[in-house]
C-alpha cells in the first residue's frame, strides 16, 4: 500500500502528562517549578566551575559538561509540554517530532557515555593518584565529552531516521508528552518487529558499555578503599563516588525500565511516570545530589555568594 505525503508528513498530536490528572494545573505548576531550579542550578554549577580555580579539575570539568547536557536535556522536552498545556495547544508537526526525537536520542545517549566515562576519573584519583595529572590531563578531558557528544550522536543519527520513516497511518495522537522512540512505534501501521528487535540490542550494548566501565572501575575503588589506612581518606573516596552513583541508578535504572523492560510488563501511564523521572527530575537532582554532597561545591558557592554580598556593600557606600 502506498501512503500520500499527508499520511507521512501529517502532525502528530501529543496527549501530554496532563491528560489523566485530576489537578493538572498543579501538575503543571510543580514541573514548572522543578524546570526553573534545574535551569539555574546546572547554570549556577557551570559557572562556579569557571569563575573557581578550585574547581579547575578534571573531575569538575567533566561535571560541567553533564550539567551542559541537563539544560539542554530537559529544554528540548519540557517547554513544549508547557507552552501545550498552556494553550491547549497539542500538536507537534513532523519536522518537530523528529527533532525533538533526534536532540531527545543524541542528549540521554550522550549524558549515558559520559556518566559511564566519569567512573574512570574516580578510578584514576583515588587507585592511581600520582598518575592522575597525566592519566587525566587535559587532552585525555577533552576526548572524554568529545567521545559522549560523538556516541550521543551516533544514537540519534542512526534510530531517528529508522524511526520516522514508518507510516504512522493508525492514529496520529501519541499517548505520551514528546517524541519518545516506544510510543511512535505504536502508531505505525507496519510491523516494527525486527527493528524493534535491533533497538533493543542497540540499548543493550549501549547500557552493556558504560555500566561495563562502571563495573570495572568501582570493583577496582573499591578494593582501593578497603586497602585504605586511613579514615578519613576512606569517607571522602566513599562520599565522592556515591555522588556519581546515585545518578547513576537513577538514569540508567529508568533507562532500563523503558527500553530494556519487555513492553508487556508496562503499561502506556506507567512508560509517561518513568519517562517524566530521567526526564524531568533527574536534570534537578543531578546538580543537588554533586553540590550538597561535595563540600568543594558548597564552599564555592559560598565564596561566591560571599563576593557579591561584599561587592554590594562597597556599591551601597
Amino acid at each position: 500500500m502506498e501512503w500520500g505525503n499527508s499520511s507521512l508528513y501529517a502532525d502528530f498530536v501529543l496527549l501530554g502528562l496532563f491528560s489523566g490528572s485530576r489537578f493538572p494545573w498543579l501538575l503543571f505548576s510543580l514541573i514548572l517549578l522543578v524546570f526553573v531550579i534545574s535551569i539555574a542550578s546546572n547554570t549556577t554549577m557551570i559557572l562556579l566551575i569557571r569563575a573557581d580555580p578550585r574547581l579547575h579539575t578534571p573531575m569538575y570539568f567533566l561535571l560541567s559538561q553533564l550539567s551542559l547536557m541537563d539544560i539542554l536535556y530537559i529544554s528540548t522536552i519540557v517547554p513544549k509540554m508547557l507552552l501545550d498545556q498552556a494553550t491547549s495547544q497539542r500538536a507537534i508537526s513532523f519536522a518537530g517530532c523528529t527533532a525533538q526525537h533526534f536532540l531527545y536520542l543524541t542528549l540521554a545517549g550522550a549524558e549515558f557515555f559520559l556518566l559511564g566515562l566519569m567512573s574512570y576519573d574516580r578510578y584514576v584519583a583515588i587507585c592511581q593518584p600520582l598518575r592522575y595529572p597525566v592519566l587525566m590531563s587535559r587532552k585525555v578531558c577533552l576526548l572524554i565529552v568529545v567521545a559522549a557528544w560523538l556516541g550521543g550522536s551516533a544514537d540519534g543519527f542512526l534510530l531517528t531516521p529508522v524511526t520516522m520513516q514508518f507510516p504512522f497511518c493508525a492514529s496520529r495522537a501519541i499517548n505520551h508528552f514528546f517524541c519518545e522512540v516506544p510510543a511512535l512505534l505504536k502508531l505505525s501501521c507496519r510491523d516494527t518487529s525486527a527493528y524493534e528487535t535491533a533497538m533493543y540490542v542497540c540499548c543493550i550494548l549501549m547500557l552493556l558499555i558504560p555500566f561495563s566501565v562502571i563495573s570495572a572501575s568501582y570493583t577496582r575503588i573499591l578494593i582501593a578503599v578497603y586497602r585504605m589506612s586511613e579514615a578519613e581518606g576512606r569517607r571522602k573516596a566513599v562520599a565522592t563516588c556515591s555522588s556519581h552513583m546515585v545518578v547513576v541508578s537513577l538514569f540508567y535504572g529508568a533507562a532500563m525500565y523503558t527500553y530494556v523492560l519487555p513492553h508487556s510488563y508496562h503499561t502506556p501511564e506507567q512508560d509517561k511516570a518513568v519517562s517524566a523521572f530521567y526526564t524531568i527530575l533527574t536534570p534537578m537532582l543531578n546538580p543537588l545530589i554533586y553540590s550538597l554532597r561535595n563540600k568543594d561545591v558548597t564552599g564555592a558557592l559560598q565564596r561566591a555568594l560571599g563576593k557579591c554580598l561584599a561587592s554590594r556593600k562597597v556599591t551601597a557606600f
